[in-house]
């Protein structure tokens, strides 16, 4: 993109310009008001603004248009030229975020070097601000197990109004995956996603990081909110939000305008907020660490975001996903995934969630000395867990053994695992592997599993 927009109200040297330029390759566009600025801002942004401080019979003049293109187009690097310059008008015009000061009569070539250097400007500026934005991300949700499915159909619903969310869930759980998934499926999806990552930000940097801040020296740089205009910002682990920032950002959900840091301007944004956590919310209210009436405006519509150990089924589909992600990104080899390595992944514990399969996945290609299928006795570095989290080790045995024998083993153990973590309760073991409880009793009988079962009915008296 190399648009360029000239804004001047003596004719001559807004065609004069716009002709140099066009010999140089670059696309122009001229408007000689204040109106017709602002209207061209509109329809298309541009790389670059060069625009004329004064204006006649202009309702605004060059620094009002200044502010209002900092305000909403804070990627465009604004080049101020007039024939009435001092050094009074360029610092006021540097101080507002113009990127340079050109006074008439100017050379040719002098404009060119600014020009070219304020274009540079303008294409790191847009390159930054994806990255920041997180526009590459993807949103593709995978899956077909029934927590899934109830997921995908909540954030369907969600997706579809301009209410607050909450997504809860255990870290790796995927609550970002959700919330751009919120976002693409959104009628906000052209517009700015922005994560806030509210456990990395130092707390003495959250406000400048949120608000941003006007300074003599480097004019206005936007912060976060401000980025998000119209489109949506998300908190994520809004739990480590610093207490003193929480009220701000009450108001500012309140009245959807605030204040740069050493700015008097009120700055409006017209934003959709997604947060979420993994922590016990009322538990961090009770503690005095969040405030009620911040979770009561960000708690709208609370959707929970299901661990990996509610979604068994979708490992196979997740891990082959990760195989193919891995060999496009990196050039790894595309490994085959045998039926006793997805038994195996099954039968794990995965207390990190989608991300741990992501790793170890991406570990196992990495250290791969081969090509052929991903065997179980490579996933031991990382390890399955007992209930004491102790590694279990798959042990040379495994590969010798039939499927149907692997896949019992398998069961056994991570049945006998749960059960030790639930303290031998069978009804809540159940609840948390996703089976009925007569279901799963006849599971641990085939297994030649009893003694989980004597520990229940011993505790309940039976």
């Amino acid at each position: 993109m190399s648009d360029i927009l000239i804004v001047d109200d003596e004719r001559d040297i807004r065609e004069l310009i716009a002709d140099i330029l066009k010999d140089e390759g670059f696309t122009t566009r001229v408007a000689g008001t204040s109106d017709d600025a602002l209207n061209e801002l509109n329809a298309a942004e541009p790389s670059l603004l060069v625009l004329d401080i004064w204006l006649k019979d202009s309702r605004m003049d060059g620094i009002d248009i200044l502010k209002h293109v900092k305000r909403n187009n804070p990627d465009v690097p604004v080049i101020i030229i007039s024939g009435h310059g001092n050094i009074e008008i360029a610092v006021a015009a540097i101080k507002q975020g113009a990127y340079d000061f050109i006074e008439k009569p100017f050379n040719i070539d002098q404009l060119m070097v600014v020009v070219n250097r304020a274009m540079e400007t303008s294409r790191l500026r847009r390159e930054n601000s994806s990255l920041r934005r997180g526009n590459g991300g993807s949103a593709e949700m995978l899956g077909q197990s029934p927590a899934f499915k109830r997921l995908r159909d909540n954030l369907d619903k969600v997706a579809k109004s301009n209410g607050r969310v909450m997504l809860t869930g255990e870290p790796g759980a995927g609550k970002e995956m959700a919330a751009r998934y919120i976002h693409t499926h959104s009628p906000r999806s052209g517009a700015p996603f922005i994560t806030v990552s509210c456990a990395t930000i130092e707390p003495e940097r959250m406000e400048e990081v949120l608000f941003g801040r006007e300074t003599p020296e480097r004019g206005v740089e936007p912060g976060l909110l401000e980025q998000a205009h119209g489109g949506v910002i998300y908190f994520d682990e809004v739990a480590d939000m610093p207490v003193g920032t929480q009220p701000k950002i009450l108001r500012v959900l309140t009245e959807q305008q605030f204040s740069r840091a050493g700015g008097t301007d009120k700055v409006r944004v017209d934003l959709r907020v997604i947060s979420s956590t993994n922590r016990d919310l009322a538990m961090e209210i009770a503690a005095g660490r969040f405030r009620q009436e911040l979770y009561d405006r960000l708690n709208v519509v609370p959707v929970p975001v299901p661990a990996l150990a509610e979604r068994r089924d979708d490992i196979p589909l997740l891990a082959q996903h990760f195989i193919e992600r891995c060999h496009a990104d990196q050039g790894l080899f595309q490994r085959e995934l045998p039926d006793e390595t997805i038994a195996a992944l099954q039968a794990m514990r995965w207390p990190g969630n989608i991300r741990q399969l992501r790793n170890m996945i991406e570990r196992v290609l990495i250290l791969a000395e081969g090509t052929g299928p991903i065997m179980p006795t490579e996933l031991e570095p990382q390890g399955r867990s007992n209930a004491d989290g102790e590694p279990l080790s798959l042990g040379p045995q495994v590969t010798a053994m039939a499927l149907r024998e692997a896949r019992e083993m398998f069961e056994r153990e991570y049945l006998l695992a749960q059960i030790g973590r639930f303290d031998g309760n069978i009804s809540r073991t159940a609840q948390f592997v996703g089976m009925e409880r007569s279901a799963l009793h006849r599971k641990l009988k085939s297994l030649g599993v009893v003694g989980g079962v004597r520990i229940e009915e011993e505790m309940m008296g039976k």
